[in-house]
């Protein structure tokens, strides 16, 4: 079965109600969809025997989140729609063309912890793309085979105490690389909800 094909099954199938990880450790954030923000970002996954995952590293001088590894991805302008957003911050950030983007669907969205409601948008590139980072906002672009990002072995559940307040937040370590907080949730979240197998 193509990959693409796979994953829209896997995406779609019926495996019970939502599994949004909200921010569980936060539950004096608000709720409702009126008091987030929305946003979207792209899960770009390469065609390749090996699938893999494109994440970006945020340059240091990033007024939030500097250093961080992220996908690519922001808020939503008016009168767009996650899927637009997604392709348009992905090609701002990445060089990534929308043409290319076989997109799959969205994922289950997540609650920040600065309040945006973020859609993760499942897509399909073509492997060995030729980048070109956002010298304001990427320092790096690089990937990560999809079967490591979604094998549960790899979620690390972690703690941090931060403004008085005990921090429970996911890891995941590739190579010299550290993925974390949102980002690591949205993978998470992805694991359970495409059961994924190499």
């Amino acid at each position: 079965m193509m990959l693409a094909e796979r994953l829209r099954q896997a995406l779609h199938s019926a495996h019970g109600p939502e599994l949004v990880l909200l921010t569980g450790d936060r539950p004096d954030l608000p709720l409702d969809e009126a008091q987030t923000r929305p946003a979207a970002v792209l899960v770009p996954v390469t065609d390749r025997a090996r699938p893999g995952v494109i994440l970006t590293q945020r340059t240091e001088t990033m007024r939030r989140h500097a250093g961080q590894v992220a996908f690519p991805g922001g808020r939503l302008d008016p009168g767009e729609d996650a899927v637009t957003a997604a392709l348009r911050e992905a090609e701002e950030e990445i060089g990534l063309p929308p043409a290319l983007v076989e997109v799959i669907g969205t994922a289950d969205r997540y609650r920040t912890v600065t309040g945006y409601a973020v859609t993760p948008v499942v897509g399909v590139v073509p492997p060995d793309l030729p980048v070109v980072p956002s010298e304001a906002e990427v320092a790096s672009v690089f990937e990560v085979p999809l079967d490591f990002l979604l094998d549960h072995a790899n979620h690390r559940q972690e703690t941090v105490d931060w403004e008085g307040r005990t921090r429970h937040y996911y890891e995941i370590r590739w190579e010299d690389r550290r993925i974390w907080g949102a980002t690591a949730a949205m993978i998470v979240n992805l694991a359970r909800r495409l059961r994924w197998t190499a």
